[in-house]
This record gives structure tokens, C-alpha cells and sequence, in this order.
């Protein structure tokens, strides 16, 4: 058998799939190795250069040198590191200071592992929350855009999926843009409620530090302050034990949670739409629906999305958990945890959004057959319009209400027994008692008269709370996304 080479290899190993086939390649990087290992070496290069600027011992040419090798990154060596030490973060010590001699007495100066390791899960997170807002802001302009051209379309309402009032195919948007803009401020608020772990030793005493500095308090909390902003963070957690709360991860997995479940109900309303023949979601010309039935036209966008978001709201439940469990000042058993959840909530929000974009950019709609829709229905939900109009042509309310109580009988009984179509619109014009509104029949049943106020809530929605809210995303807003695998 041939020695496998490395493309081959790499086919025989599991790969996370919201990688290899879904989530964007800045995502991807944001969670990558390089990203990861690149942060440490920053963070060990920030700590250095405030240590100087604080009176320690280290010199221009070791600092010069740091910033020299941050890319320069040997992997192999560092791998082979952490297998004999069995410790990540000295692996990457020890592979950093082999290519900075001069510096590598000082590099980690009186840090411990966490301050690379959770200040960098930190920059993460923030940097994942700002490669998603832009997206979300595109799905809410793009939905936005289909309100408005839709916002006067009556359309049959559903309560218990069953047939309701009248609404706009334009309002019916709005329901999804209002919880996309609630996830769009829970974003931003999970991203600026964000702090930096900062400078705080092993157990988040400091005690290191104080050390270092010979007992000087404001020396120590200048450091920290001079690192956290280097980072691009305005504040620090005041106090961390080794690591900072993990009840931090618990918010910004929860608002990823919470916009899984808008777009899960998005995408699945989407579905039930696409049954009903009234809107799709956009159909390839070459695309195949079902290997047996050429005929078909399956929502696979957003069956996906429906099925990656439930796949990113149980993630909460992994950070909820570990939260619990952290013993005084830190126990192990988040790391591993972490590692899985934190990466793939995000890269699933990632793949979701853009699925989503595309979706929004895309979608069909056919008036005819929600005209149809209406027109089965309409007859049963003008019943009240028709009887006001015969009490103010002199009828009696009561006479004509027990009329059309048995025209709709009789007219359910067509729909429901034999399939036809509801006459009972026909069966009013054929009775007499009703000679005195046949005229008005027509302007009863315009569907537009039953969508209420609908349109002007569309455009009142739009301009005074989405248009603005986007207002910062505007020079992101980019062009159409093509859908990945």
C-alpha cells in the first residue's frame, strides 16, 4: 500500500466540519493557532515593554528583538515542547526565547500561564463578536430592504398555525428583524462588557508583581493598566482568581444562544412558508432538491441553519456548567471544556449569519398563491364587515348574523367535505336578504382593508428604530455573499 501523502492524511482524521466545509476564513483564523500563539507572544511582548517603562531591568535590544519574532513562530519545536513538558504555555516560552536569546530571560516576567491564556481568550472573544456584528447588521439591512418593498402585501395571518387575521408579508419580516435587532444590541453590549484579565499573578493577588517592584502598589497597578490598554481594552477585571470569572463565558455564550434561537424561528418560518408555496428561499439553477425526486425544491439553507442553530444553543450549556464547578481561586476542567465550546459557538454564529445573508438575499415570493390563500379564508374573516354593513342598511344584527351562520356552515362543509372552493361569498350574492350590500361586497372583501395599520408600522419600525441602529455598519455592509458547501 502507498504511503499516504499529506492531503490523504489529512482526509483519514476528523475535521471539525464548521471549519472544513461552513465558517468564514476570518473566523477561522481568529480561532487558529497562529492567532492564539501570535496574542501570547504579544501579551508576553506588552508585559515586557511595561515593565521597562516602569524601571525594571530589561533593555531596548531584548524588546526590539521580542517584536522582531512575533510571527516567527516554530510550531514543530513547540509541539515537541509541550510533549516533554506537558504544559502548553512553557512550551511556547521556551520555543519564543530560543529564538530570542537575549530577550528570554525576561519573557513570562512574573506572569503565570493565565495571563496569556485567558488575556488572550479575551481578545478573542472580542474580536469574534466584532467580525459577527457586521454580519448581523447585513442580515437586518437585507431583511429590512424585503419589508419595505413588501410592507403593503396582505397576507394570511397564522395563530396555532391556523388561520388568523390578515397581516402584510412586509410586517411578518418585521417580527424577525425585531428579535435580530435585540441580538444586534445584546452583541454589542456582550462585546463592551467584555474587561481584560490584565496583570494579576497566579491567584489574582498581584503578589508577583509586588515583588518585582519591590512593595510599590501604584507601580503594580500602573502595570496592569499599561498592559490592558496596549491589548485595546479600557477596563480590567478589579479582581480574577488564577483566571478571570468564567461566569463571563456564560454571557457571551448566552447572547449566541439567544441569536441561534431568533434564527432558528427565522429559518423555520421560512420552511413553513416554502410548504405553502407562498415565499422560498433562493433555488440554484443546477441544484439538486432530492436524489429521487427531481421535482423538489427543499429550503436546505435553512433547514441548515435550523440545524446549527440548536447545535449553538446547548453550547451555553457547557460554560453554565463550568462556571459551577470552579473550585475557589481555579480548577483545571474548564481548559479542555473551553477549548470546544467557546470556538464553535462563535464559528457557528459565523456560519448561520452568512447562511442567513444569503438567504435574505434571495427570497421569493409569490403573490398569486398567497392571493389564493387569502381569498379561502377572506370570506369567514368579513363576516363581522358584512353584518355592520347590513345594520346600517336596516337590517336587524341579529338576523344576520344567524344567516351567515349557516352560509359558513354550509360553505365549511364544501371546503372541508367535498374539496371545493369557499362559495360562501357566492351563496351571500345568491340570497336576497342580503340585496342591499351586494354592491359592497367587492370593497368588503379588499384584503388591504384587513392588514390594519400593518404597512404604517413596517415603515414607522424601519425608519425609527432599524435604519439607525445599522447606522454604524453602513460602510460594512458589503455586497452578496455566495453560499459556502
Amino acid at each position: 500500500m502507498a504511503t499516504p501523502g499529506a492531503e490523504e492524511d489529512a482526509l483519514a482524521r476528523y475535521r471539525s466540519p464548521l471549519v472544513s466545509r461552513y465558517a468564514s476564513a476570518e473566523m477561522g483564523f481568529n480561532f487558529s493557532e497562529r492567532k492564539k500563539f501570535g496574542t501570547w507572544r504579544r501579551l508576553w511582548l506588552y508585559l515586557a515593554q511595561a515593565e521597562k517603562s516602569l524601571g525594571l531591568p530589561i533593555t531596548d535590544e531584548q524588546i526590539q528583538e521580542m517584536e522582531a519574532n512575533l510571527d516567527n513562530i516554530d510550531f514543530k519545536m513547540a509541539a515537541e515542547e509541550e510533549k516533554k513538558l506537558r504544559h502548553d504555555v512553557m512550551a511556547h516560552v521556551h520555543t519564543f526565547a530560543h529564538c530570542c536569546p537575549k530577550a528570554a530571560a525576561i519573557i513570562h516576567l512574573g506572569a503565570t500561564s493565565c495571563y496569556v491564556g485567558d488575556n488572550t481568550d479575551l481578545i478573542v472573544l472580542r474580536d469574534g463578536f466584532n467580525l459577527l456584528l457586521p454580519k448581523l447588521a447585513r442580515v437586518i439591512s437585507r431583511l429590512a430592504d424585503f419589508a419595505e418593498k413588501y410592507a403593503d402585501l396582505p397576507t394570511l395571518g397564522f395563530t396555532h398555525y391556523q388561520p388568523a387575521q390578515l397581516t402584510t408579508v412586509g410586517k411578518r419580516c418585521c417580527l424577525w428583524i425585531q428579535d435580530l435587532c435585540m441580538d444586534l444590541q445584546n452583541l454589542e453590549r456582550a462585546r463592551d462588557d467584555l474587561r481584560f484579565r490584565g496583570v494579576k499573578g497566579t491567584t489574582g493577588t498581584q503578589a508577583s508583581f509586588l515583588q518585582l517592584f519591590e512593595g510599590d502598589h501604584n507601580k503594580v497597578e500602573e502595570l496592569d493598566r499599561l498592559v490592558t490598554a496596549k491589548a485595546g481594552f479600557k477596563r480590567a477585571y478589579m479582581v480574577t482568581g488564577q483566571t478571570y470569572s468564567r461566569k463571563v463565558d456564560i454571557e457571551v455564550l448566552s447572547v449566541l444562544a439567544s441569536l441561534g434561537a431568533s434564527i432558528h424561528k427565522i429559518c423555520t418560518d421560512i420552511r413553513l412558508l416554502a410548504n405553502l408555496k407562498e415565499i422560498e428561499e433562493p433555488f440554484e439553477k443546477d441544484q439538486i432538491g432530492s436524489s429521487a425526486m427531481p421535482y423538489k425544491r427543499n429550503p436546505m439553507r435553512s433547514e441548515r441553519c435550523c440545524s446549527l442553530a440548536r447545535h449553538l444553543m446547548t453550547l451555553v450549556l457547557d460554560p453554565l456548567q463550568t462556571a459551577s464547578v470552579q473550585w475557589f481561586e481555579r480548577t483545571l476542567d474548564d481548559s479542555a471544556n473551553r477549548r470546544v465550546c467557546l470556538a464553535e459557538a462563535f464559528l457557528t454564529a459565523d456560519i448561520i449569519l452568512s447562511t442567513l445573508q444569503n438567504i435574505s438575499e434571495g427570497l421569493v415570493v409569490y403573490p398569486k398563491v398567497i392571493e389564493r390563500r387569502i381569498r379561502q379564508e377572506l370570506p369567514f374573516m368579513a363576516t363581522e364587515n358584512i353584518i355592520m354593513a347590513m345594520v346600517k342598511a336596516g337590517g336587524n344584527r341579529q338576523d344576520c348574523h344567524e344567516k351567515i351562520r349557516v352560509l359558513s356552515q354550509q360553505a365549511a362543509a364544501v371546503v372541508k367535505q367535498e374539496g371545493g372552493d369557499n362559495d360562501f361569498i357566492d351563496r351571500v350574492r345568491a340570497d336576497p336578504y342580503f340585496s342591499p350590500i351586494h354592491k359592497q361586497l367587492e370593497s368588503l372583501l379588499d384584503p388591504s382593508s384587513f392588514t390594519g395599520r400593518a404597512p404604517q408600522q413596517v415603515a414607522k419600525f424601519l425608519k425609527e428604530e432599524v435604519r439607525p441602529a445599522l447606522i454604524p455598519y453602513q460602510s460594512k455592509m458589503g455586497g452578496k455573499i455566495e453560499l459556502a458547501l
